[in-house]
């Protein structure tokens, strides 16, 4: 089959690899334009670009999905399939142009957690399991047929950014066995209207900078996995000594403090934690407003509270 590949960060380099690796016929990639980035402002690839033309392959940078030049080039490239990894929405004048479709990789269990970070909501809800999934797009974000599904068991400690790997390489197995199964032809569409799901479905909204303000008087498990959920970006915060402090890594301790949420207790040599609403949070991996990361030792060392 021709394929064209739409994808912007590294989590869908993975995907386009594998698929390269397996045989597929990657006639083109579709990615974002290049743009400034970092404190110098160096104008930056992205890595799905930088992987095609590292390998040769044709590259499409549209600053808008329906400009009529774009219609034209994605056209005459006569795709079989369109498959899209970690990308913005489409307009279905594009993915409706394959005769077979375009098909997204998801990196949740449809259909819970549909939406932009579904990586990241997983953990900050505590869930126990996740997954990825293949489905056909259609009109309404992340709600076309599903196609195949693969779970994973969460351990409860990992970060976002340990979850994304995980989901990286796990995803790029399960669009290459998707992408066969439609090239031969043997594959079941499953509305996602019919999955029975246990629960209420949980959305995977856009992550702001409210959501990683941590609020004290929460439990101190759900604080626990909303630092989690949220490292290494774009991390929970919270004040100290009226500074912004981003918190990386934290354990959390299950006793009645004997004081009020958000404050604290140090040895200003070994720990630092701070009162939730029935434990403490205890910080390990910090970064203070103007500082570089660093281990709560070594921070402790800098500062005292």
């Amino acid at each position: 089959m021709r394929i064209v590949f739409m994808g912007t960060p590294q989590f869908a380099v993975a995907s386009l690899d594998e698929l390269i690796q397996h045989g597929s016929n990657i006639v083109a990639v579709v990615t974002a334009p290049d743009k400034p980035a970092g404190r110098g402002q160096k104008v930056t690839e992205s890595a799905v670009k930088q992987y095609a033309v590292a390998n040769g392959i044709k590259v499409l940078q549209p600053e808008k999905l329906k400009s009529p030049e774009f219609l034209e080039q994605l056209k005459a490239l006569n795709a079989d399939l369109q498959v899209v990894v970690a990308f913005r929405m489409l307009p279905e004048v594009v993915w409706s142009m394959p005769h077979k479709g375009t098909i997204n990789l998801h990196a949740s269990l449809l259909p819970q957690y549909r939406g932009a970070a579904p990586i990241n909501w997983v953990l900050i809800n505590g869930e126990k399991e996740s997954g990825a999934t293949t489905f056909f797009l259609k009109h309404e974000i992340d709600t076309g047929d599903i196609l195949f599904t693969e779970k994973i068991t969460l351990t409860g400690s990992e970060t976002a950014g340990e979850l994304h790997d995980r989901l990286m390489n796990k995803g790029a197995g399960l669009l290459v066995k998707t992408v066969k199964a439609i090239e031969s032809g043997r594959y079941h569409e499953h509305p996602q209207a019919q999955i029975a799901v246990d629960t209420e479905l949980k959305h995977a909204p856009k992550l702001t900078k409210e959501t990683g303000i941590i609020d004290w008087t929460q439990t101190a498990i759900s604080i626990y996995n909303l630092i989690r959920g949220l490292s290494p970006a774009p991390s929970a915060s919270t004040t100290l000594n009226g500074k912004n402090i981003k918190i990386y890594i934290a354990e959390y301790q299950e006793t009645e403090p004997a004081i009020q949420p958000g404050g604290f207790l140090t040895d200003n040599k070994t720990y630092l934690k701070f009162a939730a609403k029935d434990g403490f949070v205890i910080l390990k991996d910090v970064q203070l407003e103007g500082k570089k990361r660093m281990g709560i030792e070594e921070f402790l060392r800098g500062v005292k509270l």
